[in-house]
């Protein structure tokens, strides 16, 4: 139980790598999107839960007889425009009760062509990796309008397991392809098993990475609780995020005024095996997560900040 929370936390200090947050479906009816995911005053940050397709320009009259065909949801979707889309990268110290168990990076670089990548990693401390070791990797590549997700990439070291899968979104095709395999030996790439599949989407699904960065562009009114979906593994799962509360924080960065949400799975999922999680974000436009805390049987698991640039 303690290093499946572990490994838990470790992947939600890489920005809920194990969860499934994400924009709300083309599916949802107006008056569910306006009761739960309520648009941030910024337009530029809104998410696309909340967002409704843009009006297109009118014909000219040498085609008003043919009339434009609109254009999908998640390519009308306006430019993220949140301070960390400059580029970001935070690092925190995982702990159970005073015992430092391990560390993590969440690190956004921006690109020249609309797009961004996303980087994160995992790992446990000296003591731990050496007999159970963690090394993963998530690379996600973003586009800006958005943050819809093209690609999405997970390498997974834990212990003996050892795991590589990929998820291209295709949107016009409405559908998720995922390539997964589980290796015996990951030096002489000896496979164990391996699958490809694809997943049915809507159109402004996103991987569980974009979903993270999404939630930070939200208004998070206290109680209010905005619903998502998103593609994860071989399924799309749908999940609330639930605003609490404000409350202040003490790091060994200073004092913050912090937002606490709680990410909630519907369905089955690793949130029903590890226990409840919270996520405290800054109060202010940054929302950078400064605290994020698992509780298990034998107590709780955080992930703390301890540097920011």
């Amino acid at each position: 139980m303690f290093y499946r929370a572990l490994k838990s936390v470790l992947l939600l200090s890489l920005a809920l790598s194990i969860s499934s947050i994400a924009a709300d479906s083309s599916a949802s009816s107006s008056s569910a999107q306006s009761s739960n995911a309520v648009p941030s005053s910024n337009t530029a940050t809104q998410s696309s839960a909340t967002l409704e397709s843009q009006p297109q320009s009118a014909p000219s009259s040498s085609s008003a007889s043919v009339p434009a065909k609109p254009l999908p949801k998640w390519q009308t979707l306006p430019e993220v425009k949140a301070p960390w889309m400059k580029g970001e990268r935070l690092e925190y110290e995982l702990t159970w009760g005073f015992v430092t168990a391990g560390y993590a990076t969440i690190e956004v670089k921006p690109r020249n062509d609309g797009k961004s990548e996303i980087y994160t990693y995992a790992t446990a401390n000296k003591t731990v990796n050496k007999f159970y070791p963690v090394h993963d990797t998530v690379y996600t590549l973003v586009r800006n309008n958005g943050l819809m997700t093209d690609v999405f990439r997970k390498s997974l070291h834990e212990g003996t397991f050892h795991n590589k899968s990929l998820i291209r979104f295709d949107r016009n095709a409405k559908k998720a392809v995922l390539s997964d395999t589980v290796f015996k030996d990951p030096v002489k790439h000896y496979v164990k098993r391996s699958a490809d599949t694809s997943v049915t989407i809507e159109g402004l699904e996103h991987s569980i990475m974009s979903a993270f960065y999404l939630v930070r562009t939200l208004p998070l009114k206290e109680g209010v609780t905005s619903k998502f979906s998103a593609v994860s593994g071989k399924k799309r799962y749908e999940l609330k995020v639930i605003t609490h509360k404000r409350e202040k924080i003490k790091t060994d960065l200073g004092e913050f005024n912090t937002v606490k949400v709680e990410p909630v799975l519907d369905g089955d999922g690793i949130f029903n095996s590890s226990g409840r999680i919270f996520i405290w974000f800054t109060d202010d436009e940054k929302r950078i997560p400064v605290l994020m805390q698992c509780e298990i049987k034998l107590g709780s698991i955080k992930a703390k900040l301890t540097k920011m640039r």
